[in-house]
């Protein structure tokens, strides 16, 4: 899961860039680069968080009216400076590149682009692949006269890249002398949304990004997403090219609406929000149906992507909602914590309960999702440290089974707690007097229910196995769960 965005403007575009992947920062803290275009590329790189990597000076140095931007959370390839987006390279143009997703067959593009296009690959990282695969696809067509040629050679490298790359992939890409290109995979798994502002001389101006959520402060108004399969091409002078290139089932990524959004961000119409106000209610049903006689004293979230959910389902409930785990927020996000061991040794420095609302009461723990467990273990034993009469769990989606291989760091199904456990046996191994989880069904429906998403089914394949893309066999599952073992062991 990374964070990207793209932005075609009249004036510099490097503070604000700079601006937007601060309001990524929840979808990597890894590193972050940006690169912008002025007469040559201009880039800055780093790792860390954004405000740490980029000064003023760097920022300064970065010019130009086009450029794009990253934040890393690395699912594939390793941790070092090299891995860091965006990737550029020099044939043909100039071409910079940033992406979000995951390649899922990796090892056969890049034994393709070093044998047979004689490319050289520096990093093990799938951005690389994707960006050679694009510029060799252009690289074969004729230097265009205009900028509807220069389309349609595009058009003709992108058609190429959906059908030899597989899994989910959402592009920025900036073309020296030509402009801002993006598009983003056939079934549409990881988000890519639009914005639009008029400047002072009536000129439009673009922002394309994961989520929309630096819009507002920028001054950008949201105009839908980049659609499944669509490309679009905002040349030097602003005129937008966009065409989607081919149709499949619409089937986004719904981790993002129960965990990895920010709750103030609408993808593919839909408000993430309201997403989860509607997981809590229809948990808060679920609850009742099957344990009407169990009622806690008061609700309280793992904060904080949970206390949405953890408000609405008080609310259906008729129980007090409580923050009675404060989060210390200048820890990272555990979930997405290079290592287990730092992950551990993260929650307590992160969370405190406070006595006074958890001493002698019942309480119910709503969570967004249980991945190892170990979290939702240290929850517990904190909630029990301070007296709690009695712990109940609620988990806001499924029990997650089977590994993301679409940009989510799940890397085997060896730590995933409910594909190892049943819910019985995950309700002992958390020391909890009861759990519920969301069902499959419940949880498309809180997704679906509202806004004009076109949305055919979402990807659930963490909650169901049923993976979006025909590729992933079981002898490419463990492929994956391999490489993603050797990537994170360093060899």
């Amino acid at each position: 899961m990374c964070g990207l965005a793209g932005i075609y403007s009249s004036k510099p575009v490097a503070a604000e860039l700079y601006d937007s992947l601060i309001h990524l920062q929840h979808r990597g803290q890894d590193a972050a680069g940006i690169i912008t275009y002025k007469n040559r590329m201009h880039k800055s790189k780093g790792s860390g968080l954004v405000r740490d990597i980029f000064t003023d000076k760097k920022i300064a140095r970065l010019k130009g009216n086009i450029g794009i931007a990253h934040n890393r959370y690395p699912t594939h390839g390793g941790f070092g400076h090299g891995e860091v987006q965006p990737f550029w390279t020099s044939v043909p143009y100039g071409i910079a590149l940033a992406h979000n997703g995951n390649l899922t067959n990796y090892n056969e593009l890049s034994k393709m682009i070093t044998n047979s296009e004689t490319r050289y690959l520096n990093t093990h990282s799938d951005t690389e692949v994707l960006l050679h695969l694009f510029a060799d696809l252009l690289h074969k067509k004729q230097q265009p006269d205009s900028d509807d040629e220069f389309f349609e050679n595009l058009c003709f490298a992108v058609k190429k890249v959906f059908e030899k790359a597989q899994g989910a992939y959402s592009v920025v890409s900036l073309i020296i002398g030509k402009g801002l290109v993006a598009f983003r995979d056939p079934h549409g798994i990881r988000p890519l949304v639009k914005g639009v502002r008029v400047n002072d001389k009536g000129e439009k101006e673009y922002i394309i990004a994961s989520e929309n959520t630096m819009f507002y402060p920028l001054g950008f108004d949201p105009d839908g997403s980049v659609l499944p399969g669509e490309l679009i091409y905002i040349n030097q002078n602003g005129k937008v090219f966009k065409k989607r290139i081919t149709k499949q089932k619409f089937n986004p990524c719904i981790f993002e609406y129960v965990y990895f959004a920010r709750p103030d961000a609408s993808l593919n119409d839909v408000s993430v929000y309201r997403s989860r106000l509607r997981m809590g209610q229809n948990l808060a049903e679920k609850w009742k149906k099957n344990f009407p006689n169990k009622n806690p004293d008061i609700i309280i979230p793992a904060p904080s992507t949970a206390n949405t959910s953890a408000l609405s389902m008080a609310n259906s409930l008729g129980v007090r909602y409580s923050e009675g785990l404060y989060k210390n927020p200048f820890i990272g996000r555990t979930f997405i914590m290079p290592g287990q061991k730092a992950r551990k040794k993260s929650v307590r420095y992160k969370m405190t309960p406070q006595k006074t609302e958890i001493e002698g009461k019942k309480i119910m723990i709503v969570d967004d999702s249980i991945v190892r467990g170990n979290t939702s273990r240290e929850i517990v034993r904190m909630l029990k440290d301070f007296g709690a009469a009695e712990v109940y769990f609620a988990v806001a989606c499924p029990p997650v089974v089977s590994p993301c291989f679409y940009g989510i760091d799940m890397p085997t199904r060896g730590e995933l707690i409910a594909n190892n456990k049943t819910v019985e046996e995950i309700k002992n191994y958390l020391d909890v007097d009861q759990i519920i989880y969301q069902d499959i069904q419940s949880l498309s429906e809180a997704v679906m229910r509202k806004g004009d998403h076109h949305i055919d089914q979402p990807c659930m394949a963490c909650f169901d196995k049923n993976y979006i893309t025909k590729e992933m066999s079981d002898e490419r599952i463990n492929e994956l769960e391999k490489m993603r073992i050797k990537d994170r062991n360093g060899k």
